[in-house]
């Protein structure tokens, strides 16, 4: 599968998961779990918000000081017999990784979930140099054999329903039982499991990507919920990670604070199920690990970001708080957005890597309600970070003439308080009597965006400004 930026076309596809009545009823389970269950988890532990506050800054100091650590994890994993290979675009990081593959004759892959790997295309490169690639994670597997791109960055199958999975086994499973129940989730998980147990015997090499990359010991760390990782790290006789340059933590203490935020901002868990670390190949006393170790650093784009409006976007430790909470993500899902990242955190990093030109769309795409920012772990003001990308589009001419028309005309009179004063007054004076008794309008001249799903409230008693002057001159 190989994964093609759809951003530019973000209306597009708005408007098809609107329309899909199978993804709305997937989509509930967004709003209906993930909410409720991090509200929970924060709550039990009155330290959360010193947390927060306390990821915020390692990842500060840790991006105020990225080349340092870098060369200090570059010499602990070859201390450890590991090596690290730095990849400058996502080109150079498959060429790094099928050049591995190929050099030691590797014919099958087993992958943990990697967002970066999405990021870089690894699957097609592999696949395209005769390699194949098996995701490991239950829902990568399932929209792999889709030909699908994740929807959710830590539930990539979120956007189907048991009935999908379920057609989609007795289409790709055909070798088992017709006949076979398949009603339960554990039925399907079962039948995963027993698929892929044959795959990771099988493997060559082992990729995962990694939540944290220690500069004090060189360890890669993955969290997950079902122990895949640890076995597509430790059978293969090649273990190779891919993660991107920002992933650097400085000591296993900060990384143990960090993970305090992690699964309770992501999933609702005080920690996820496995917590799996790797410092460099088997040691002659191990009984299990791979004989190789290589360490895949991607920058892509991400050296370009530090210094700029957008370095906090690079805080960020890809929890999905921020979709799980996001109006916009809520309505259409994970693929509208046309690329790796989706929701609020993708409306930002997505023009970051490949250009505001390709993904303009995306910073529009928000309701500024600031629930993202107000659950992130890491506190990464993403409201202001998209305004700065609908600056960056307004400044270059690339949102539609009417848009930069509009809001030129709206900024010359909001510069003017009188004018502005008068000129609300009169709309909303001839609002309130157009609304009439209905008090609504079915339609509006140059609110059609609007009034074609939903009414548009007709206005009632003065405006903000006036009513507060009244209330004021009262006192």
């Amino acid at each position: 599968m190989s994964l093609h930026a759809t951003s530019p076309q973000f209306k597009e596809n708005a408007h098809r998961a609107l329309h899909d009545t199978q993804l709305q009823k997937a989509l509930g389970n967004v709003r209906q779990n993930f909410i409720e269950r991090r509200a929970v988890a924060a709550g039990n532990l009155p330290e959360f918000e010193a947390l927060r506050d306390q990821a915020r800054d390692i990842r500060d100091h840790v991006l105020a000081h990225l080349d340092l650590y870098l060369e200090e994890y570059e010499r602990k994993v070859t201390e450890a017999g590991g090596h690290v290979h730095f990849a400058r675009t996502a080109a150079e990081a498959c060429d790094i990784i099928v050049g591995l593959a190929r050099a030691r004759g590797a014919k099958t892959v087993t992958k943990g979930k990697s967002m970066v790997s999405e990021e870089i295309g690894l699957n097609a490169a592999l696949e395209r140099n005769g390699i194949e690639a098996v995701e490991t994670d239950l829902g990568e597997y399932i929209i792999q054999l889709r030909g699908e791109a994740p929807s959710h960055i830590i539930a990539p199958a979120v956007h189907l329903n048991r009935e999908d999975v379920e057609a989609e086994f007795r289409r790709v499973h055909t070798h088992l039982d017709a006949g076979r129940d398949l009603e339960q989730p554990e039925t399907l998980l079962a039948e995963a499991r027993a698929i892929l147990r044959a795959k990771f015997l099988a493997s060559d090499i082992g990729i995962t990507g990694a939540n944290f990359l220690v500069a004090e010991t060189g360890t890669s760390v993955i969290v997950t919920n079902e122990g895949n990782g640890d076995l597509t790290q430790l059978l293969p006789k090649v273990h190779i990670v891919v993660a991107s340059i920002e992933k650097i933590a400085p000591t296993l203490e900060d990384v143990a604070g960090i993970m305090r935020v992690l699964a309770r901002s992501a999933t609702g868990q005080d920690m996820s199920v496995y917590t799996t670390l790797s410092t460099g190949p088997r040691r002659p006393d191990d009984v299990d690990g791979p004989e190789e170790y290589h360490v895949v650093l991607v920058d892509n784009g991400r050296s370009n970001m530090l210094g700029t409006q957008f370095q906090d976007m690079l805080r960020c430790i890809r929890c999905g708080a921020c979709m799980n909470h996001c109006p916009v993500y809520h309505a259409v899902g994970g693929h509208a957005y046309g690329w790796v990242y989706p929701g609020p955190m993708g409306a930002v990093l997505t023009p970051s890597l490949i250009g505001v030109d390709k993904a303009g769309h995306l910073p529009n795409a928000s309701t500024f309600c600031g629930r993202c920012e107000s659950v992130c772990p890491v506190r990464i003001p993403l409201p202001k970070l998209m305004r700065h990308w609908r600056e960056r589009e307004f400044e270059r001419h690339l949102a539609p003439s009417t848009v930069r028309y509009g809001l030129g005309f709206w900024a010359f009179v909001a510069k003017r308080p009188r004018l502005y004063g008068l000129a609300t007054r009169i709309g909303m004076k001839l609002l309130a009597i157009a609304g009439g008794e209905k008090g609504h309008f079915r339609s509006l001249p140059f609110a059609g965006g609007w009034t074609q799903y939903r009414d548009f409230p007709a206005p009632h008693g003065d405006t903000f400004q006036s009513q507060w002057k009244k209330r004021n001159n009262g006192r």
